[in-house]
């Protein structure tokens, strides 16, 4: 399976360089698409956290490009300074899907609750896992038991990957539903937003398919050398 695996592999990379590209060179168009409002993405986020009676969430500005995130821990909806600042289609997009997090955290989402409670674990294994799995490989005749270990680690963050997708499909229905309800956007802009947060989504969906597909890979090669 080892070649197939390679195939496979290289498909998915393919795939995932193609659905990043895809997804710069939108947030770059709809970057362009001023708002008629002329709310900015921290204005946006305040009021849609308002709009849902969410008082206890700042939206603060975090450095560095497409690095928008909710964090429960401290309730903080972090925008990148593009998204922060500025006032166009795609910092719109960007600053409703985070807010849309922090609803599912405010109503107790059961999706998010998982992947939060899935986080600590994965934050440890991503930097164990790949030494394990090659370990376990390579002492796969002598200490088959090590690749197993590894195989179990890895299918928590592949477990992690496909929660993440309704996570953040949810998230984007939110925000497009809030946007189109509220009468934020123009057509126009609301067009753009759901185009772009349709392809910030296959971007998981390309990650929990790759995740899948290792995962595969390696039980294969523990099971191979059971029947051997």
């Amino acid at each position: 399976m080892g070649r197939e695996y390679l195939i496979l592999a290289g498909a998915i990379m393919l795939i995932s360089w193609l659905v990043s590209s895809k997804l710069k060179s939108k947030f770059e168009l709809y970057s362009k698409l001023q708002l008629q409002n002329g709310m900015s993405g921290k204005e946006i986020a305040e009021k849609m956290l308002a709009d849902n009676g969410i008082r206890d969430v700042r939206v603060i500005s975090t450095p560095g490009q497409l690095t928008d995130h909710y964090n429960p821990s401290d309730k903080t909806v972090n925008l990148s300074e593009a998204v922060y600042n500025h006032r166009n289609a795609a910092a719109a997009a960007v600053a409703a899907h985070e807010c849309g997090h922090a609803v599912q955290h405010a109503i107790g989402y059961e999706w998010l609750t998982m992947r939060s409670a899935l986080v600590p674990i994965v934050s440890v294994a991503s930097n164990y896992v790949q030494w394990i799995l090659l370990a376990g490989i390579l002492m796969i005749r002598t200490f088959p038991q090590l690749l197993l270990v590894g195989i179990v680690i890895f299918a928590a963050t592949t477990l992690f990957t496909i929660i993440t997708l309704p996570v953040e499909y949810d998230a984007s229905n939110r925000a497009l539903a809030w946007l189109e309800n509220k009468r934020m956007l123009t057509q126009q802009e609301q067009a753009g937003a759901k185009d772009a947060l349709k392809w910030a989504a296959r971007t998981y969906v390309v990650a929990a398919i790759g995740s899948i597909a290792t995962l595969l890979y390696y039980i294969s090669i523990y099971s191979g050398s059971r029947r051997n």
